[in-house]
């Protein structure tokens, strides 16, 4: 059952999901909306509902109430035609690395009944896409950690999906994989892919996404954009640290003075911080009257709020990735897109 109103306008679309474990709710009236053509992220403590979304987004779990279209299609009501036009990939490369990667294209194309020549073509243009022609008729038990997930997103977009649904793509990459990765998925949604993004690294989503939506106890608690969601922890922070911590007293006297807000010191570090308005003006400002009045300062920097702040303050708890929400199978339940194809 397709959705002809004006929702069109994004790829993802849920009103107050509920989803029951027993006495649990995992989800207690969720709601997302995902434009069309973007990366939206989804962040949450452990617990506090992601898995559990993306599985019902993408067909896997049935919802006990409120409503999900997904590239205008019902999931409850059409879920046959919902997987048609999604992908899915998870934290761990699903792929049979005793065949080489056009084998597992290859293989993977025929699952979804592309049939052998189509199957053939269609994994040709992916390994081209994803940078792996070089590789093609490699074993993929030979690939880097990095080759191996851009393997899996493109096992995923076989069918050329609308919407991509990524559960934490690259835990347990290193940075150069990490980068590969995203280098993927920048390429994916400028071919017009929608893509939902689970994370762990608040950094990732902070790169990738235009939106962002924090869950807690099964309900979206904020969501806009990494900026506007920055700049409601307080802006940015000139930070002073002293060579000796007897100096303190006059730091602060000295940030006091040029910031707008009173400044907090943390003895142990001896660090002395406080908002500004001006960032270049105070951070110029600060050094000059530190200079005047003889305080030795080991180090002046301007910070500014990271995603980390946004999650503490709205949750109360560190961004430590997804276990199991109450669904009984966490993210590895969800850790490949071919599933969906049965």
């Amino acid at each position: 059952m397709a959705d002809g109103s004006p929702g069109r306008a994004y790829a993802v679309r849920a009103e107050g999901l509920i989803k029951r474990y027993g006495e649990k709710r995992a989800l207690d009236g969720f709601d997302l909306a995902v434009r069309r053509g973007t990366v939206h992220g989804l962040l949450g403590p452990n617990g506090a509902g992601k898995t559990t979304a993306v599985r019902i987004l993408s067909t896997l779990s049935r919802l006990d109430g409120g409503r999900a279209v997904v590239a205008g299609v019902d999931v409850a009501a059409d879920p046959r035609g919902a997987r048609r036009r999604i992908g899915l990939a998870g934290q761990y490369a699903a792929v049979d690395e005793q065949l080489t990667g056009r084998q597992n294209l290859e293989m993977f194309g025929r699952l979804f009944h592309l049939g052998g020549r189509r199957a053939r073509l269609r994994a040709g243009e992916l390994l081209e896409r994803f940078e792996l022609t070089a590789a093609a008729d490699q074993g993929a038990d030979g690939y880097s950690g990095g080759m191996r997930r851009r393997l899996d997103l493109a096992a995923s977009m076989i069918l050329a999906p609308e919407v991509l649904f990524l559960d934490e793509p690259t835990t347990g990459l290193d940075p150069r994989g990490r980068g590969e990765v995203w280098d993927a998925v920048r390429d994916m949604v400028a071919g017009g892919t929608s893509v939902l993004l689970t994370t762990q690294y608040l950094d990732e989503a902070d790169r990738l996404a235009s939106r962002i939506t924090v869950i807690d106890r099964g309900r979206a608690i904020a969501d806009d954009t990494p900026a506007a969601l920055k700049d409601t922890v307080g802006g940015d922070r000139i930070e002073v640290v002293v060579t000796h911590a007897a100096e303190l007293p006059r730091a602060r006297e000295a940030v006091d003075r040029v910031c707008r807000g009173a400044p907090a010191t943390d003895t142990a570090e001896r660090r002395v911080h406080a908002p500004v308005a001006d960032r270049v003006a105070a951070l110029t400002e600060v050094a000059r009257v530190l200079q005047d009045e003889g305080v030795q300062a080991e180090d002046i920097s301007l910070r500014r709020p990271s995603l980390d702040d946004v999650f503490l303050r709205l949750t109360g708890h560190g961004a430590d990735g997804d276990g199991t929400d109450g669904g009984g199978g966490g993210a590895q339940a969800v850790h490949t897109g071919k599933e969906i194809a049965k």
